[in-house]
C-alpha cells in the first residue's frame, strides 16, 4: 500500500508546475504577455532559421533555432512576470522592503527601521555602496523619517556613504518596479570586509519606529521591526 504523504510532508511544485502557476498569474494580471512571449520565440525561431537558410546550413541551425527560442521565450517570460508582480505589490506597505530582499550581491535588509501611524516606514539596506535607506509614502511625510534615520546611522558609522531613497509615485520618487535597477547603479564604495562592520555597528541601534498617537486607522497594523537574533 501506497503511503499518502502527510501535511508537514507535501513535497513542493515542480518546476513545470511552477512555471505552470506563475503562468496563470501572469495571464490574469496582463493578458497580453503570453502571446508576447511565444511571439518573441518564435520570431527568434524564424530568425535563426532563415539566417541558417542563408549561409547554406540549415540542418545544423534548426537545433540552434530552438535552443534560442527558448532561451528567448524564457527570458521575456521572466521579465514579464517580474512587471506583473511589481504592478501587484505596488502601493502595498512593505512593497519596497519585499524587492529589497530579492536584491542580487550580497544586501543585508532591514524592515522598518522607522515609521509613523500612517504606515509611512523606513527601511534600511546595507551593501558595497554603503548605507541606503528607502522610504515608503508621500513626500510630505517621509522626508522627515528619512532625514532622522540618516542621522542616527551616520553617528554610527561616519564615514560611510548614506543614500536615501524614496519609493512611490510622486515627482522624486523612485517607482517600486525600478527600485532594483537604481540600486544596481550605486558605485561599490566598500570591501566585504566594511560591510560587515557597519552591520555589526547598525546591528546594535535600537528601533526608531514611532508609536501612534491616538486611535491606529480601522484594520490598520504597524509593520513588525527586525527580531532580535539569539545566540
Amino acid at each position: 500500500m501506497s503511503k499518502k504523504p502527510t501535511d508537514g510532508a507535501q513535497e513542493r511544485p515542480g518546476r513545470l508546475k511552477q512555471i505552470r502557476m506563475v503562468a496563470q498569474v501572469l495571464h490574469q494580471a496582463n493578458p497580453k504577455a503570453l502571446p508576447i512571449v511565444f511571439a518573441s520565440a518564435l520570431a527568434t525561431l524564424v530568425v535563426v532559421i532563415a539566417v541558417g537558410w542563408l549561409v547554406g546550413s540549415l540542418w545544423f541551425f534548426v537545433p540552434l533555432a530552438v535552443l534560442a527560442a527558448v532561451a528567448v521565450g524564457m527570458i521575456v517570460f521572466g521579465q514579464l512576470a517580474q512587471r506583473a508582480q511589481y504592478s501587484v505589490i505596488a502601493g502595498q506597505p512593505g512593497a519596497a522592503a519585499a524587492v529589497l530582499k530579492n536584491v542580487r550581491g550580497g544586501w543585508t535588509v532591514t524592515e522598518a527601521v522607522s515609521g509613523n501611524r500612517n504606515l509611512d516606514m523606513v527601511h534600511r539596506a546595507v551593501g558595497r555602496p554603503g548605507v541606503v535607506i528607502v522610504s515608503e509614502g508621500p513626500r510630505s511625510r517621509v522626508g522627515q523619517l528619512l532625514g532622522a534615520e540618516k542621522k542616527r546611522i551616520s553617528r554610527a558609522v561616519p564615514s560611510v556613504p548614506i543614500y536615501d531613497i524614496q519609493v512611490g509615485d510622486e515627482e522624486g520618487q523612485i517607482p517600486v518596479d525600478k527600485l532594483q535597477r537604481h540600486l544596481m547603479k550605486l558605485p561599490r564604495n566598500l570591501t566585504k570586509a566594511q560591510v560587515n562592520d557597519v552591520n555589526s555597528r547598525l546591528a546594535a541601534l535600537p528601533r526608531a519606529m514611532q508609536m501612534p498617537k491616538g486611535p491606529m486607522p480601522k484594520g490598520a497594523r504597524m509593520p513588525k521591526g527586525p527580531k532580535p537574533k539569539t545566540r
